[in-house]
Order: C-alpha cells, then structure tokens, then sequence
C-alpha cells in the first residue's frame, strides 16, 4: 500500500513538458507565449514600399543640390532589387540606410569644403618665408 501511495505521488509530479520560462509575479509563461508572433508578410511589404519611397524622394533631394553620394546611390539599388525579390526586411534595411545617406550628403553641404582663412595664412605665410 505505501509502494503504490508513493507511486501515484510521484504520477502527479511528473509532466511532459518543462514549465517555461517565469514572468514577471511568478507565474510560468506557457510555450505560444514564448514563441515569436507570425509576421505579416502584407504589412512588412507595404513598411518595405513605404521605406523604399522615402529613400527614392531623399536620393532626389540629395541629387538636385548635388550631394548625392555613390554609398546612397547602391543603397537605393539594393533596396529596389530586395523588394523585387521579397525580401523585406533587407528593403527596408537598405532603405533606410540610402536615406540615411542622402540626408548626410545634404548636411555636408551646410559645411565650407576647406577652411580658407587658414590656406590664405598658411599661402601668406609661405610668401614671406620664400621671399628675401
């Protein structure tokens, strides 16, 4: 009688599956909780498309004032070619980056391509060395 006390006792302890990982107060998280929702291939496609036009409307900016830079330029053409493949997660990612890019090489613009207050010195100075 005790053997079979004792067996039903450890039955109930036994389970098929681990407990998950805890949450937060204590409780165990069940297996659909752990695991990472389903994407939504349609809505990832549109981020994707939406991503890729504010890339191509930056990319234009950029090219208009002449700030375009090749990096943007090839960033744009990967995010075109990986929509085109259904990859949307690296459209998204090379879009971004092109925009990035673009708004970068728009930045540069509101900066003097070299300091000319110092070359004029650095040539004045020159003059009166080589001068005797």
């Amino acid at each position: 009688m005790a053997v079979a006390g004792a067996a039903i006792g450890l039955a109930g302890c036994a389970t098929t599956e681990p407990p998950g990982p805890a949450a937060p107060g204590g409780a165990t998280m069940t297996k659909a909780a752990v695991e990472k929702p389903a994407v939504d291939r349609q809505a990832l496609g549109e981020e994707a498309r939406a991503h890729l036009a504010q890339a191509e409307t930056d990319i234009q900016r950029a090219r208009a004032r002449r700030a375009l830079w090749a990096k943007a330029w090839e960033a744009l053409i990967g995010a075109r070619e990986s929509l085109a493949a259904n990859d949307h997660a690296g459209a998204i990612r090379l879009a971004r980056r092109a925009s990035e890019l673009a708004r970068l090489g728009l930045e540069q613009l509101a900066y003097p391509a070299v300091k000319q207050s110092t070359l004029v010195g650095e040539q004045a100075d020159h003059r009166r060395r080589s001068t005797p």
